[in-house]
């Protein structure tokens, strides 16, 4: 459960940050280059999303490691 809240907090927050910041970050404009004209109107919502997907999932998954790792230590 603990992991479904961080996946969140992190998804949102990179994707304001995204929203925010008007350089553009990786992968977000990757993605957005691969997807090329025909969304052109919603790159940058799309690069946000792209953004706060990759960038939440990488986080869920250290805390889930790190996690994993304390629980075996005790």
């Amino acid at each position: 459960m603990r992991g479904a809240i961080i996946l969140i907090v992190f998804f949102l927050m990179f994707t304001v940050a995204s929203l925010l910041i008007p350089s553009p970050m990786f992968p977000g404009t990757f993605f957005c280059t691969l997807i090329g004209q025909a969304a052109s109107e919603y790159s940058t919502y799309l690069s946000a999303v792209f953004n706060g997907l990759f960038y939440g999932v990488i986080l869920w998954i250290v805390f889930t490691v790190i996690s994993r790792r304390l629980e075996v230590e005790k």
